[in-house]
């Protein structure tokens, strides 16, 4: 029988392409149309986004700690978190919830290892890219990364709360983000972190010159595992 996995979603297109991957991938590990047993629990983004403009991580992981005792009352035998940008609050959750987590950027560290990545660039929110979510985990994994500017941070920043948290998909905003994968390419990067939830649905492998690492997809997979495993 396999476990139970509960979703502490925070952004709906980055929840639901998660949630779909787990589905969709399970089929070739459980037989046609089957799946582990889902839940999700959905605070609002402009909840969480109040506290992450005040830097106010205790208030995010008060959020997530609700989602996370409401998974828990509905069964989930473990945890997954489908947004980097608020991993950032994890300091101050592992303690108040009874359920082990699965970690995004860990996850996503593994993935790097096992296909012998060693200076990958991180696309996600400005949050993201200047705070330590990545940061430490790559550290930890003996993996290089770097990030974009301060101007190109802002551009991919409105790019996801503008458009792709809306399911906005805008072809100019694509020409960009792969523009500035090959530009770090050119740098000697040699993998890109998809590090933010929503932005597999603009940028396809097929379009970026670096290989990609999915943060959702790979969490997914993970929870996949973790079900069934």
């Amino acid at each position: 029988m396999s476990k139970h996995i509960g979703i502490v979603a925070c952004s709906s297109e980055g929840a639901l392409l998660c949630y779909q991957s787990i589905c969709r991938e399970a089929v070739s590990l459980m037989g046609r149309h089957n799946h582990p047993e889902i839940s999700m629990h959905n605070n609002s983004l402009a909840e969480y986004m109040n506290f992450v403009y005040e830097d106010n991580w205790e208030g995010v992981a008060g959020l997530m700690i609700s989602s996370a005792n409401k998974l828990k009352k509905c069964g989930a035998s473990f945890l997954i978190c489908p947004d980097n940008t608020i991993h950032e609050a994890f300091p101050y959750i592992r303690e108040e919830v009874d359920l082990p987590w699965l970690h995004i950027a860990d996850e996503v560290a593994k993935t790097a290892v096992m296909n012998g990545f060693k200076k990958i660039l991180v696309l996600g929110t400005k949050y993201l890219m200047t705070g330590p979510v990545y940061t430490e985990i790559l550290k930890k994994y003996n993996i290089q990364h770097t990030i974009p500017d301060d101007l190109c941070r802002k551009q991919i920043d409105r790019i996801i709360f503008d458009e792709l948290v809306y399911g906005v998909i805008n072809p100019e905003s694509r020409n960009f983000l792969v523009k500035l994968i090959g530009n770090f390419m050119a740098k000697g990067c040699d993998a890109v972190v998809l590090g933010c939830t929503e932005i597999p649905l603009i940028v396809l492998p097929d379009h970026s010159p670096l290989p990609v690492l999915d943060s959702t997809r790979i969490l997914a997979r993970a929870a996949l595992r973790e079900a069934v495993g």
